[in-house]
């Protein structure tokens, strides 16, 4: 394949989560290992690790599990991200952690995803890390969930445990909002069934193998294709000769399509223009959507600079102070029990704000309203008020996941202790 041809591939980013043992990283490595996508060195090495510690069978999970203490003690702990590629599409991984006490950092690995794997031992069935991580797929806006039901070499590949998974599921996911696409798959991590191949141990299952899934899934309508939003995050002066006059205003496209000519508007000011070009590094475009980074030069002057964002007139985002929005905590060291400051990040902008109220918190497990303690923990989710030093220009999350979020700092220590989710 040509390098063109590679990075004009299609991409997939997509999350696995699940119960402690449910078989991720082993997955995970079942998937590379499968669809050769891993160094002869780095299977030696697996295998020379997994004979070592006693294993019965080449580990896997050691492909992903890269952390001394995730090894020792068979869990992951940390996200890891791995990539691989298919003559059909590029593909990142982010393997998370299964612990409850980890659920800051699923937060944070299936934050980019366009599908997530949801891990169901077949010997379990739907317990409540189950709930929990459907839970909070549907809340990060994953809108492709696809179940896989692990573990079928211990029942027997029994057609019936699986389809008693898949009802017990279905009846959880339909109080879900976001998500508009189930798929179920009954496989075996450990030999392989249904992973890259198609199992001869279950030929009452007639759907597609997870790799074959993962490959043809459609996700060209996912992102904002109509709601024109780039964030300025720096303005270009080469102050060279050959680019005397150049003032390019660089960013990532967040959702919408620009072409040369467009009217557009820049918040805050209310300022119009013309767009005059749109460059990346190969040259002048002839339009810029999402996730593309581009600079853009304007027929006119005007004043603008980081944390400003460019529009379409008669399609702006949102402008206001006053912020409703679901937030994950993540900090182990303090807590959010009402009025504290903070520094808020969103998307290229940045500034001051108050926590007004903390409406409530949710039970992630029965997804019902906790409204009679009201202290954000670590991995707490709870709906809360923001008051912002300056206004922002947003969408909500369910529109647009790039202008719909953001993450508050601790404005002494400055570590961020939440990922927030505007309403």
């Amino acid at each position: 394949m040509s390098e063109r041809g590679y990075l004009d591939m299609d991409l997939l980013r997509f999350t696995t989560a699940g119960s402690v043992d449910d078989g991720k990283s082993t997955l995970i490595g079942r998937l590379l290992y499968d669809s050769k996508n891993i160094f002869e060195d780095q299977l030696e090495a697996v295998e020379k690790t997994s004979k070592s510690r006693g294993d019965e069978h080449v580990n896997l999970a050691l492909l992903t599990d890269g952390l001394r203490a995730e090894r020792e003690q068979g869990i992951t702990i940390d996200v890891a991200y791995r990539y691989f590629a298919t003559p059909k599409r590029k593909f990142i991984i982010a393997d998370t952690p299964g612990h409850i006490q980890y659920t800051r950092n699923m937060v944070t690995g299936a934050s980019t995803a366009n599908l997530a794997i949801i891990l169901v031992d077949a010997r379990k069935g739907v317990i409540e890390q189950t709930c929990r991580h459907s839970f909070i797929a549907s809340l990060l806006q994953i809108k492709h969930i696809v179940v896989c039901v692990n573990k079928m070499d211990l029942v027997d590949w029994k057609k019936e445990t699986f389809d008693s998974i898949v009802d017990d599921y279905k009846d959880f996911a339909s109080r879900l909002q976001s998500v508009t696409e189930v798929t179920f798959i009954p496989i075996s991590a450990l030999k392989g069934d249904n992973v890259v191949d198609p199992s001869t141990n279950m030929p009452w299952y007639q759907g597609p193998t997870l790799l074959y899934h993962l490959e043809n899934v459609y996700i060209g309508s996912d992102a904002n294709h109509v709601d024109a939003r780039l964030p300025v995050q720096w303005v270009i002066r080469p102050h060279s000769t050959e680019w005397h006059d150049f003032r390019g205003y660089a960013g990532r496209v967040a959702g919408g399509v620009f072409k040369p000519g467009d009217d557009v508007v820049v918040l805050p000011s209310g300022f119009e223009a013309k767009i005059k070009a749109i460059h990346d590094m190969g040259g002048e475009l002839e339009e810029a959507f999402n996730p593309m980074s581009i600079a853009m030069t304007l027929d006119r002057e005007i004043d603008i600079s980081r944390g400003d964002m460019i529009a379409k007139p008669n399609n702006q985002p949102k402008v206001g102070q006053d912020i409703e929005a679901m937030v994950c905590w993540f900090s182990e060291k303090k807590s959010l029990a009402g009025r504290a400051k903070f520094i808020l990040r969103h998307t290229t902008k940045e500034c001051k704000a108050i926590v007004s109220e903390v409406r409530y918190k949710v039970n992630i497990n029965t997804l019902h309203k906790i409204e009679d303690d009201l202290e954000l923990k670590l991995n707490d989710i709870g709906r809360i008020s923001l008051r912002t030093s300056s206004p922002l220009f947003y969408d909500s999350y369910t529109k647009n996941r790039q202008t719909g979020s953001f993450v508050l700092i601790d404005e002494f220590t400055n570590e961020t202790v939440a990922a927030g989710m505007i309403r």
